[in-house]
Formats: C-alpha cells, sequence, structure tokens
C-alpha cells in the first residue's frame, strides 16, 4: 500500500508540474484560465477573487463561477492537477483566449508543459547530486570516503551469479567466511574458486543474506567467472552550483539516451532483421519499479521520479494525437496552409487518438500483469 501511495506522489507530482507550466505561460501571454486545480475533479474546495468585492471568496464543491479571475481548487482525486484554459477547444476566439492567439503562442502555451517536466528533471537530478549519492570511486579516493563499500554494478543473464540470487545493488561482505575490503581480494577469492563451491554474504537493503555458487572454469571474458560487475562505492556529494552543472548534465544525457531508444524502436518496428532490446512498461510496471527504488533509497527514488519526468515530457511532444506534440502538429500545419484545419476533423482525430492509446495502455498493463505474476499473486491470495 505505500508503494501505491509512493507512485501516485511521484507521479500526481509530475503531471501537476507539466500542468502548471500551462498554467504559467498562458496567464504570462494574456490568456484566462477559468480554474487551475490540484487533483482531479470533482471540486472539494477553491478560491475565486470576486470581481464585485475585490477579494477571494470559497467556493464550495461543484458551485457553477462566473468571473473574470481564476478558480484555484482543491479537488477530490489527489492524481496531479489540470487547467481549464478559456477557448482551448478552439470554439471561443475572443482575445484573451487560447483560440484568440497567434499560433506561436499556442505553441508556447502547449510546450510550456514539456519545457517543465524537463526543468523538473534537471532540479531532481541536481537534488541527488546535492544530497548524495552512491557512485564508484578510484583507489586512491577510498580514504576520503571511510564507508566505501565493495558493490555489485551488474549481474549477467545466465551466469552463476544470477542462479545464486546475486542482485545489482547488494553490497559484498565476505567471500567464504573472509570479510573482504577491496577489489583486489575479491577478485583472487572468486579466481581461485573456480569450479568449486563458493559462499558469498551480501548486505542487502540494511539485511545480511548468505547465498552459495560456483564460479565457472570457463567463461566470457567480458562477464568474469561469476558474471557480475563490482567497484568500490560511496556517497559522494557535491555543492551546489556543482550539483546543478551535473545535474543538467544528467538530463542532457539521459534525454539524449531516450530519444536514441526511441529511434531504434521506430526502426525495429519497420526493419525485421533490427534487433532492440527496447521494453515498454505501464503502469503496473511503474508501481513495481517504484518499490525497487524506494527500498535502495530516497536518492534512487528521486532518480527514478526524474527518469519519469523526462519520459512524460517526450511522449507529450511527439506528434501524437491527443497530446501536446499532436495538437502542436496541427498549429504547425495551420500555418503552413495559412488556415486553421477542419476543428471538426482535428478533435474526431485527437479522440480516435486518445481511444487507441488508452488500447495501447491496456494493452501494456495486461502484460505487466502476466510479466509481474499479479494475477498469480491474487490467486495465491484466495
Amino acid at each position: 500500500m505505500l508503494t501505491v501511495i509512493i507512485f501516485l506522489v511521484v507521479l500526481g507530482l509530475l503531471v501537476f508540474v507539466h500542468e502548471l507550466g500551462h498554467f504559467i505561460t498562458a496567464r504570462r501571454n494574456g490568456i484566462k484560465a477559468d480554474e487551475f486545480g490540484f487533483g482531479f475533479p470533482p471540486r472539494l474546495i477553491g478560491i475565486v477573487k470576486d470581481d464585485d468585492l475585490g477579494r477571494y471568496r470559497i467556493v464550495w464543491g461543484g458551485e457553477d463561477v462566473e468571473s473574470r479571475h481564476t478558480i484555484y481548487s482543491f479537488n477530490w482525486l489527489p492524481l496531479g492537477g489540470f487547467v481549464r484554459i478559456k477557448g482551448e477547444d478552439g470554439h471561443n476566439h475572443d482575445p484573451d483566449s487560447f483560440a484568440g492567439k497567434s499560433p506561436w503562442v499556442r505553441i508556447k502555451v502547449l510546450g510550456a508543459g514539456v519545457f517543465m517536466n524537463f526543468v523538473f528533471a534537471w532540479f531532481l537530478f541536481s537534488l541527488v547530486f546535492g544530497i548524495g549519492l552512491s557512485q564508484p570511486i578510484t583507489e586512491e579516493e577510498r580514504a576520503a570516503y571511510p564507508d566505501a563499500k565493495i558493490q555489485i554494478l551488474d549481474v549477467r543473464d545466465n551466469t552463476p551469479a544470477k542462479a545464486m540470487g546475486l542482485q545489482l545493488g547488494d553490497e559484498i561482505v565476505s567471500l567464504n567466511g573472509t570479510k573482504v575490503v577491496s577489489l583486489i581480494e575479491v577478485s583472487e577469492i572468486i579466481t581461485a574458486h573456480k569450479g568449486k563451491e563458493l559462499s558469498v554474504v551480501v548486505n542487502r537493503l540494511g539485511r545480511d543474506i548468505s547465498l552459495v555458487g560456483v564460479p565457472r572454469t570457463e567463461y566470457p571474458s567480458h562477464e568474469g567467472a561469476l558474471g557480475i560487475a563490482f567497484s568500490e562505492t560511496a556517497i559522494v556529494s557535491y555543492s551546489w552550483y556543482e550539483a546543478l552543472w551535473r545535474g543538467a548534465l544528467t538530463t542532457y544525457r539521459t534525454t539524449s539516451m531516450i530519444f536514441e531508444a526511441f529511434g531504434k524502436m521506430l526502426v525495429g518496428i519497420f526493419v525485421s532483421s533490427q534487433e532492440t532490446a527496447i521494453d515498454v512498461t505501464g503502469p503496473v510496471g511503474i508501481v513495481y519499479l517504484t518499490k525497487q527504488m524506494s527500498d535502495l533509497g530516497f536518492s534512487y527514488l528521486l532518480q527514478f521520479a526524474a527518469l519519469l519526468s523526462i519520459n512524460l515530457a517526450i511522449i507529450n511532444i511527439l506528434p501524437i494525437p491527443a497530446l501536446d506534440g499532436g495538437r502542436i502538429l496541427f498549429i504547425l500545419i495551420e500555418k503552413l496552409k495559412g488556415s486553421p484545419v477542419s476543428h471538426k476533423v482535428e478533435s474526431l482525430i485527437h479522440q480516435v487518438g486518445f481511444i487507441l492509446l488508452l488500447l495501447l495502455m491496456l494493452l501494456i498493463t495486461v502484460r505487466d500483469f502476466s510479466q509481474f505474476k499479479i494475477f498469480q499473486s491474487i490467486a495465491n491470495f484466495f
């Protein structure tokens, strides 16, 4: 239950930041926002500036409000937020409406949510670098970090390490009863036990776990006898200005990698010979990953939230109907042809796109239930 709550808080915060970008940009460009809400309707309570009294008054529930000011509301479904912008449906062309503004202003308003998600990811990454995160260190740096540990950074598939249950993030405490304090010791003991039983004690989330396996005598050179990659790691933090720089650099690199992954996925769709390891997950999978990240620690959860924020930004900017990128595409078409696209045609395309997105999400969710054995867990419960 705690994992679900954490997931809802993280997702809600990302959506709220996205909608805040739309709201701020709309107001700065003279567009009226009828309502800006935290959570989704129905409305619980709100405040709005009274046109006659000149001061704010409380709005209860679904009370209809006619005002030239914005209603700021708290809503019953505490997941993200929303903004109702005047004229966003394309019917109202008043000077203070979305539809009454130039194509460039409308593109700015639609793209502002994406921009805010990138900025938020930068903030989260910078926060992680500021408070400190586990990073590999060199032998020369070890003296500066007395709490350094030997940590598993990768576990290869179809290896003794995978079979014995070693996991990413495990801290190697001892090998065959010998407490290890250096990378050389770990390598020497594993090498000395090729083809022999090796007992490994690891610390996983604060708990010592004993595992047993047999290192291979023959193996690919890049995998090692056990099939793990390990390094000395320590909690490393940076000054605020260096944290900001590293946060920006990490945001850029992560964005580039995600775009590259999307590119490979698209190529894989049209070129059957193209091999790709790109995987897609839905809400169920994200909840599962949220559990893993929260177990590892607060810094890992912040990094995961930053990654989700970047993904949300990229998906929204793609020219897909019903999303911000799809709406921007229609504005660009309008600019090229010199007249707006038929409102009925655009609405129909967005509706069809939205339905297809829901169907895709449903398929991914069903697959997640199978992949993470949710159905089996429910059956075992009964």
